[in-house]
Parts: structure tokens; C-alpha cells; sequence
């Protein structure tokens, strides 16, 4: 299998990276109805989707029994089995594949659990190199408040608690939180990521993120494509 940065395809990967309440999803969203309204053929593949660890990541974290090695490993698998399927199928097609969240949440989100740094890496020597990779950037209390402002609290494993670092849940979010964006600041230049203020209005956001997807698009095909078809889950 080709290594990270070897794969070369006619389409294009496009990712979104960020701390929780960066509003990355809703900007992707955006991003893909806007592309297929252009006449891109567009596929969508989201973390930790993959029906092999879906249900098995759902249980282990209903009962919190998700270590840090653990998870590194579902994620590992999960994108192993997406690339497979989902990903350099229609990439070999020529089409656009939009991904929320890529490996590079597993780098920050693991190292921040004490999981090695190279050991994470080494997991995923076999992803395919995004052509732009999108990272929001947005100050930790603007996070909170929207996560907050969106639904009733929360989530155990998204505020750390499983790591002890304070018994208060919101308190536990913002260390925890703040240690992932840390490690995203510093995956900045190692991986060439792309950073966009998320704490802009949408309609802002937006138009620079298309800004810099229109110039990656040149010789990406518009006419549907006939030959693909997404294999089912």
C-alpha cells in the first residue's frame, strides 16, 4: 500500500481539522453543497463512521471503557476502512472527496491522551495526503459556548473527563481542549495545514474557504462521472 504522500489521483481530498465548537462541519457542509451546485460530483466521509468500530466505539463509550491505546486504534481502523471504500474509490474516479476530521485529529486528540506522538503517526502511513487541509481556529470559550448554546451538555469523552484532569466537567473540557489545540497549532507548518479565524461570520469563512478550493479545481472534471458508483456500506 502506498505511504502517506505517495497516492496520486485525479480527484482531490479536501479535509477540516479543529477543536470541538470550531464550527468546521457547518462550513464543510456548506462547502459541498456549493460544489455540487457547480457541477462537481461530491463524496462525503466523516470520523469515525466506518460500520467496523461505529457500534463497538458507541459501547465502549456508554460504559467508559475506551482507553487512550484503545481509541487510537478504532480510529486507525475506521479510517483504514474508509480510505479503502470510501475515499480512493471516487478519488480514482476523479471526484471530490470532502472528510470531517482526518488523521490529523488523531495526532492532536491522542497526544493529548499521552499516547505517543511517532506511535500515532506510524498508524497512519497509509492515509492519502489531503490536497487543502482546512483548520479552524477558534478561541476555547467561543467553543464552549457554542457547543453549550447547541445542545443540553457535555460528552465525557469530548470534555477528557476520562483522563482526570478536574472533576468539573466544563472545567475538564477546557484543559482538555486546550492541550488538542496545542497540538494543532503545532501540526500548523509540519503539515502544511490551512488556517481559517472560525470566530469570522459564516458567510466570511465561506468565501475564503471556496477561495482556496476554486485553485485547486483547475483540472478537476465537472461532468458527472458514470463509471463510479459510492459503494454501500
Amino acid at each position: 500500500m502506498p505511504m502517506y504522500g505517495d497516492h496520486h489521483f485525479p480527484g482531490k481530498l479536501f479535509i477540516v481539522e479543529g477543536i470541538d465548537g470550531s464550527g468546521k462541519s457547518t462550513q464543510l457542509s456548506l462547502l459541498q453543497q456549493w460544489l455540487r451546485r457547480e457541477g462537481y460530483r461530491v463524496f462525503f466521509s466523516e470520523w469515525n463512521s466506518s460500520p467496523l468500530v461505529k457500534e463497538t466505539t458507541r459501547r465502549g463509550k456508554k460504559k467508559q471503557m475506551l482507553t487512550p491505546t484503545t481509541f487510537s486504534l478504532i480510529h486507525a481502523t475506521d479510517l483504514a476502512d474508509r480510505i479503502e471504500r470510501h475515499i480512493i474509490p471516487p478519488l480514482k474516479a476523479g471526484a471530490i472527496v470532502l472528510a470531517d476530521r482526518y488523521i490529523y485529529t488523531a495526532f492532536a486528540r491522542d497526544a493529548a491522551r499521552g499516547v505517543s506522538p511517532p506511535w500515532v503517526r506510524g498508524l497512519y502511513q497509509f492515509a492519502v495526503k489531503p490536497a487543502v487541509a482546512f483548520y479552524f481556529r477558534v478561541p476555547l470559550e467561543v467553543s464552549l459556548k457554542r457547543i453549550l448554546g447547541a445542545r443540553a451538555g457535555l460528552k465525557y469523552y469530548e470534555a477528557g473527563m476520562d483522563l482526570g484532569l478536574s472533576l468539573d466537567i466544563e472545567e475538564s473540557f477546557r484543559i482538555f481542549q486546550g492541550i488538542i489545540k496545542e497540538k494543532y497549532e503545532q501540526m500548523i507548518d509540519e503539515f502544511g495545514l490551512t488556517v481559517i479565524d472560525a470566530t469570522r461570520s459564516i458567510e466570511e469563512q465561506q468565501n475564503e474557504v471556496r477561495a482556496i478550493i476554486e485553485r485547486e479545481l483547475i483540472e478537476v472534471q465537472k461532468e458527472p462521472l458514470r463509471d463510479f458508483e459510492a459503494p454501500e456500506d
